[in-house]
């Protein structure tokens, strides 16, 4: 059991408090395993092209390289959630960092498709880390810095990526591309030793079984439906596979929430995620995550294409890389500006001021698009209302949820912007593969396409805002901000 704060500690537990971490150095180490773990996801982009070669297979089975990575993401996380409410936080990040680093280790000796293919799956495992560590941070450090932690930490998905994006870039122009995943294994061997090392062990454990049934349900229909919904484009959205995969995963779902409702210790506590702050929240997040994608999704294609029909800018990758570099250090920058307003205001003003951001961001792109500086200012705008609103959910998550689920609420709610991002990917392809001219033998997207694309994302961006307008300001809190308990590191 936890030990309280309200009562005199003894002279052992004073002892091993001593030797405790400081709430600094916690939050640095996993915001700096949030940042390794993030740049798994942009560690192929530079070499997308030329998968194929490398690997010696086809366009389309080169991509997933990607979608692993994603599938596996996006099905472990509120796995792992679970398992780190269970049995330990730090535990299972440990674990998922290891097998990050061992599928690291995979790609990197793999030149052909499906080793590569079962490496990323084992990196996407290990982006349940940042999840974990936003629980983490309520478990083991003081309320009065929790706001400021879980902003920072928070915000590394997208810091991750950004910085990581160009630093892959310049690797995959000047080094065999197997150093990426070298790279990868040893970033991932400092995050084991940076957690060994400093995070200390919460004794707070859910207690309980492990759903099986329920992590192998949620699997099947998360997977049907994200398939569908990444691959309907290249498969046909009205062939039998799809549908197929659309239904049937839908189906799944529906049946695996009539049994979790009636299991003991479910993987997912239905009737916490039904609650209105929850519920709202994780539906405003697939906005977020939505939105946030476009930038990924639709920035770079307009940065790199030709400059011959007049709408492309005709930059290297790795410039493009640079110029998408401020969404993600202005998201880094907010975080403790983000903490505050919170903390003042309430996590529901952070998220509905980000959403409004990041649709006036948009908005601004429908018809500035046209110069590298564009491109710039619209990122740089998207990261102040992304780092605002993701700064916000996990608090609003975390102060309606017991103690207890709180990796597996987080983990859910991680789901829900993935389910965003895939829905961005898939639309962002469609609308620019409707929208091409050739030029010079070459398809060029046209300025309409990007249009569009701007438009929806502001769009989508202000119907998150009005879902979370309608977020409870109070609501059945359950002590993120109160009293919390004190944990010693093993003995």
């Amino acid at each position: 059991m936890p030990i309280s704060s309200d009562r005199p500690l003894s002279a052992a537990e004073r002892a091993r408090l001593s030797h405790r971490p400081s709430d600094r150095a916690i939050t640095t180490t996993l915001a700096l395993t949030g940042l390794i773990a993030a740049f798994m996801q942009t560690l192929v982009t530079p070499i997308i092209p030329r998968l194929p070669g490398f690997l010696d297979t086809n366009s389309a089975d080169a991509t997933w390289v990607l979608t692993s990575t994603l599938l596996a993401a996006a099905i472990s996380t509120p796995i792992s959630g679970r398992l780190g409410d269970m049995y330990g936080k730090r535990r299972v990040v440990m674990v998922l960092l290891m097998l990050m680093a061992g599928g690291s280790i995979i790609s990197a000796l793999s030149n052909t498709l499906i080793p590569m293919i079962v490496g990323r799956v084992f990196q996407g495992v290990g982006l349940g880390v940042i999840a974990l560590g936003i629980s983490i941070l309520r478990d083991v450090i003081h309320p009065k810095n929790l706001g400021g932690a879980v902003a920072l930490v928070s915000a590394t998905l997208g810091v991750g990526g950004a910085i990581g994006l160009p630093v892959a870039a310049l690797i995959a122009q000047n080094l065999d591309y197997h150093y990426l995943f070298w790279l990868a294994t040893a970033l991932a061997v400092v995050a084991v030793i940076l957690v060994a090392t400093i995070i200390p062990v919460s004794t707070l454990r859910a207690g309980g079984n492990f759903d099986f049934v329920g992590a192998v349900g949620f699997a099947i229909g998360l997977v049907g439906i994200l398939l569908a919904i990444s691959k309907g484009s290249e498969w046909g959205w009205t062939s039998p596979i799809t549908l197929g995969l659309l239904v049937g995963g839908i189906a799944v779902l529906v049946v695996w929430a009539f049994i979790e409702l009636r299991t003991a210790d479910a993987l997912v506590d239905l009737r916490v995620a039904a609650r209105r702050p929850v519920l709202l929240t994780n539906l405003a997040s697939i906005s977020v995550g939505f939105a946030f994608f476009i930038t990924t999704a639709a920035l770079p294609v307009l940065l790199e294409a030709p400059t011959t029909t007049g709408v492309g800018l005709g930059q290297t990758l790795i410039v493009s890389s640079l110029c998408l570099m401020p969404l993600g250090l202005v998201m880094f920058v907010m975080s403790p500006i983000a903490a505050r307003l919170s903390n003042a205001r309430g996590p529901r003003t952070s998220l509905i001021l980000g959403g409004l951001i990041i649709t006036l961001a948009f908005a601004i792109a429908v018809w500035l698009h046209s110069e590298i500086w564009h491109i710039i200012l619209v990122s740089t705008i998207v990261g102040f209302g992304v780092g605002f609103a993701y700064a916000a959910m996990p608090t609003l998550i975390m102060r309606v949820v017991p103690a207890t689920e709180t990796a597996a609420a987080n983990g859910l709610n991680s789901v829900m912007r993935t389910l965003g991002s895939t829905a961005a990917a898939t639309l962002v392809g469609l609308i620019i593969a409707s929208h091409l001219v050739i030029s010079g033998g070459v398809a060029i997207p046209t300025t309409e396409a990007f249009r569009i694309i701007f438009a929806m994302g502001s769009g989508v961006a202000l119907v998150g805002v009005i879902v979370a307008v309608f977020i409870p300001r109070r609501g059945h809190e359950y002590g993120t901000t109160a009293s919390m308990p004190i944990t010693l590191p093993e003995c």
